[in-house]
């Protein structure tokens, strides 16, 4: 949760700077919303690409990891992003300012709208499941060692990060609701974790990382969340954003869950745990934003989806798992 302190702050005209001299690009950058690193877009008069800097205590090895599942998927789904080399044919380089160090990488940039801004349509919902179905066929087969790793995003370890941060949180009365759905958790759910089957996943299919054109999904990007964790994890974190700021939320979930098993099957368990994984991802944001909002007060992205959590959240977590199976009969 230190990263956003050695997060990296380079202009645009160094990021300019960047591409013309590793990858050879006169290009025009603009600063892309990020979490903990730093994204540019950089677009030349024929093409786009999207500069990555990473955070200063980003390890070389996690950015190799994101590399080499980059490579592993490209032949097998069709929205991923590529990694481009630098001229002298390095995927990733380093970065020397007069007071820190950074990791860069480029990557090709996949034309659309994040699935935040557009009509969330059956259509799109179905197709944003069978996209997730076809991710976890992909990485059955791929791991890495640098993805077994403790990351405050894994939902599991959703229950120690709303623990430790809930007390940030300055409504009272959202506090004691997540704090309520907490215990149920711990009471409920908790003891079957260890059941649910586990592989390196993307980790972070939120609504801005889905990049939509003409009701079909074509990205999913930023990997660098990626994590050696639940498998059924990218599904509940899809649908923890895709409920929000819904009138029928079961309905929305129903169309990402069906396309999804269009593709591939999920264990009882994995059905079972799926809404309350759901529930945790939203409960989870709430807490780490109050904490890296006290970090970063200036950094918008970190509130990008925290009012529409706030509005939805109470009314999300009196619905249980049985009406979600139920709507799944429908």
């Amino acid at each position: 949760m230190s990263l956003l302190k050695h997060a990296p702050n380079f202009t645009v005209d160094q990021a300019e700077t960047l591409a013309k001299d590793f990858y050879g690009l006169t290009a025009i950058a603009s600063a892309l919303p990020s979490e903990r690193d730093q994204n540019f877009l950089v677009a030349t008069e024929s093409e786009k690409f999207v500069l990555k800097i990473a955070n200063e205590l980003e390890q070389r090895q996690l950015l190799e990891a994101q590399n080499d599942v980059l490579a592993h998927l490209a032949p097998q789904v069709s929205f991923t992003p590529h990694v481009i080399e630098t001229k002298v044919g390095e995927l990733i380089t380093p970065v020397l300012t007069k007071s820190s160090s950074h990791l860069v990488r480029l990557v090709t940039f996949i034309s659309g709208e994040p699935l935040a801004k557009v009509a969330q349509t059956p259509e799109v919902l179905f197709d944003l499941g069978r996209s997730l179905g076809k991710l976890r066929t992909a990485l059955a087969e791929f791991d890495h060692a640098a993805f077994h790793r403790y990351f405050h995003w894994d939902l599991a370890n959703g229950l120690r990060v709303v623990t430790e941060y809930d007390v940030l949180l300055a409504d009272v009365e959202l506090r004691n609701r997540i704090d309520d759905y907490a215990s149920e958790f711990q009471r409920s759910d908790a003891c079957r974790l260890e059941q649910l089957p586990r592989s390196v996943i993307h980790g972070d299919a939120n609504d801005y990382n889905v990049i939509v054109d003409n009701e079909r999904v074509v990205g999913l990007i930023d990997f660098g969340d990626m994590v050696y964790s639940y498998t059924v994890g990218d599904l509940a974190v899809a649908l923890a954003y895709v409920v929000l700021d819904k009138s029928d939320p079961l309905s929305s979930a129903r169309e990402v869950i069906k396309g999804y098993l269009f593709e591939v099957a999920l264990t009882d368990t994995e059905l079972e745990l799926l809404w309350p994984l759901t529930l945790m991802r939203l409960c989870m944001s709430v807490c780490i934003a109050a904490f890296q909002q006290q970090q970063k007060p200036d950094n918008k992205y970190l509130d990008i989806s925290q009012q529409s959590i706030r509005r939805s959240l109470p009314q999300l977590l009196s619905i249980t798992s049985e009406k979600l199976s139920q709507s799944l009969k429908h």
